[in-house]
């Protein structure tokens, strides 16, 4: 009975570890619909958040053909493609810059920053350094980076605003409040005839960025839950949270829509189960008034 059991466990312990070789290494590619009468016309938008330096084939070959297969008219980026603690050689930003700038050749890209971006550009030494290095080489390749601004896309009718949080606002356990006017001080109150879609890394305000008017918010963050079980869905946040409200999907809080990238990769202990890397894409409808 003793074998059997040992048996049993090692099978597990080699399941287990194939699926997160898997989900480390694979990523799936997810579809949402949005709706709204504000729009002109119809648009695909392709959300990446969270890659935190990983690589997909040599220069991210693969995310690169899983972008061009559904051609997006824009790319929007939710942070996090760099990693703070510099896990895999500082080498790793030259690449992802690279690979950014290389989707700029081929689509017009907005980006904000997420709080590894942040944290970095607020430190002194090479992690600034390496930070505005990445900026200046995705910027001068095309890129939109979105620090707390926002720019109008008068063919869609919308505007797309990059909030950029401090790292107050990333804190474990305890979630921080969010001050009153926090979003407002740095866009005013939003045109209410216009589409507005906000980049914001975090999703836990999600009720504050439905309050200032966002239409739809894409996020990231919290890589899905890390673990995912059935039904219960994904186990634990970056800011040690079980089971977070906000883990990954379609959210709507009234007519406000939250879509939640599980984002492509994570960070620390490398671990995703049952839960690959995620591309969404989110196909825009401009209804009829």
């Amino acid at each position: 009975m003793a074998y059997i059991i040992l048996f049993v466990i090692a099978l597990l312990v080699i399941f287990v570890i194939a699926v997160i070789h898997h989900d480390m290494n694979n990523f799936i590619v997810t579809r949402y619909e949005v709706h709204s009468d504000k729009l002109k016309k119809d648009a695909v938008f392709c959300l990446l958040s969270d890659l935190h330096e990983n690589s997909f084939g040599e220069g991210n070959c693969r995310l690169i053909k899983a972008i061009d297969d559904i051609s997006p008219d824009v790319i929007l980026i939710a942070g996090d493609m760099l990693t703070a603690s510099q896990e895999l050689g500082l080498n790793r930003y030259k690449e992802i810059a690279d690979f950014v700038a290389e989707l700029c050749s081929r689509y017009p890209v907005y980006a904000a920053n997420g709080n590894h971006e942040n944290k970095m550009d607020i430190l002194e030494g090479f992690k600034q350094i390496a930070y505005r290095g990445y900026e200046k080489k995705i910027t001068d390749a095309g890129c939109v980076v979105l620090r707390n601004q926002g720019t109008y896309l008068e063919d869609l009718n919308m505007e797309i605003h990059g909030l950029e949080l401090g790292h107050e606002f990333f804190r474990k356990i305890i979630k921080y409040k969010m001050p009153e006017g926090y979003i407002e001080q740095f866009f005013g109150v939003p045109c209410a005839d216009r589409f507005q879609l906000l980049i914001a890394h975090n999703p836990i305000f999600f009720d504050r960025y439905k309050e200032w008017g966002a239409d739809l918010t894409v996020s990231g963050h919290v890589h899905g839950g890390i673990i995912r079980l059935p039904i219960l869905g994904g186990v634990i946040s970056p800011a040690l949270t079980l089971f977070p409200k906000y883990d990954g999907g379609l959210y709507e809080i009234g007519e406000s829509k939250m879509i939640l990238s599980k984002g492509l990769s994570t960070h620390s202990i490398r671990v995703r189960f049952n839960n690959p890397g995620e591309i969404c894409v989110i196909n825009l409808i401009a209804d009829k008034k």
